[in-house]
């Protein structure tokens, strides 16, 4: 590792701060190649990764200490851990003055590290990175899986964008001054960090360009999952009262209430629901070119491919919707027995 300034012409920067890539794993066998195959193409490099595996039973351990003969490789691990505490890990044991974050089963660009920590190597005051992702579908199911619930760059306000840790990057200092990945919770551990981050050192650095691209989940039963816990999180750390409680008075109170008076005075009151769910299903149409166009299945696309992915559409966000309300109570349940701590302090 090097804190000697080396000028990169391609992003106007000087390199006087060093930068620590981490990462966090569990059973990573199958994507985790690509992912170390897309760390050694990185343009400019990163000082260090840093990579806490959580007690892996697959190949990934043997995987990894494969790449250390190749990769600036750390290799930490913690068995057991959960997110957080495997990004504390990291952050911890790395000595750069920038920390980047991805996650297993992404594709990073050669130039996503340099576009990641520009805001930060231009602006010492700044303070974090905020990058972008999108989805790397195989399927057409997966297709619509990323036109459902990503959403574009056109769609983002950089001023209020929370990013993913799959692309960010921030000061370690910054880390230590929020008090690092809250450890507590399980899911939306980022959202909170992101929270507690924008709470004290808005703005962040919008790089768009910095991008990653990662596999929605390949079935509905795995999206289902998915979203529960993510609302099992948002109950435990009492997040979008406000979003949930829209949710639950739309399906429980507004699409019964219009059924019912249709029933009672005539059927063309049903027609409202009809315009509602074109509303509500808009923005994920108008995603799909976008999508499509990221498409790395085996099979060239076909009309029928085309058809059948717009109809997934309505169904993922049923499905999505009907997991949030399951699993929003189930936090709050959680939250009601353990009374974590005040994550705004």
């Amino acid at each position: 590792m090097t804190d000697s300034p080396i000028q990169n012409s391609k992003f106007n920067i000087q390199h006087s701060s060093s930068v620590s890539l981490i990462m966090t794993v569990f059973n990573e066998g199958e994507s985790m190649r690509a992912v170390l195959e897309s760390l050694a193409r990185l343009d400019p490099a990163p000082d260090e990764i840093v990579i806490v595996d959580g007690g892996s039973t697959d190949d990934t351990p043997a995987i990894l200490r494969e790449a250390t003969a190749s990769l600036p490789l750390i290799v930490l691990e913690q068995p057991g851990a959960n997110i957080s505490q495997g990004r504390n890990t990291a952050i911890q044991a790395a000595r750069g003055e920038i920390i980047a974050a991805t996650d297993a089963g992404t594709r990073l660009a050669p130039d996503w590290l340099g576009h990641l920590v520009a805001p930060l190597k231009t602006d010492p005051a700044r303070m974090v990175s905020a990058g972008f992702f999108h989805a790397d579908p195989h399927t057409p199911f997966e297709v619509a899986m990323g036109a459902a619930v990503l959403p574009l760059e056109d769609e983002i306000d950089p001023a209020r964008f929370l990013p993913s840790s799959r692309s960010v990057a921030f000061r370690k200092a910054a880390w230590e001054a929020v008090g690092g990945y809250p450890e507590w919770i399980d899911y939306c551990e980022d959202l909170i960090f992101d929270l507690r981050l924008q709470a004290r050192f808005a703005p962040f650095g919008w790089a768009p360009e910095a991008c990653v691209a990662f596999r929605p989940r390949p079935s509905l039963g795995a999206f289902w999952r998915q979203y529960y816990r993510y609302a099992r999180g948002d109950g435990k750390a009492d997040l979008w009262r406000k979003r949930h409680a829209i949710r639950y008075a739309t399906y429980l109170v507004a699409l019964p209430s219009i059924l019912l008076l249709g029933a009672l005075i005539h059927p063309l009151l049903w027609g409202l629901l009809l315009v509602g769910g074109a509303v509500y299903l808009r923005g994920a149409v108008r995603r799909l070119p976008a999508v499509w166009g990221w498409y790395r299945g085996p099979e060239p696309i076909t009309q029928l491919d085309r058809i059948k992915a717009a109809l997934w559409i309505p169904v993922i966000r049923v499905v999505g919707d009907l997991a949030k309300m399951a699993g929003y109570p189930a936090g709050w349940r959680w939250r009601l027995r353990h009374h974590p701590p005040d994550w705004h302090q």
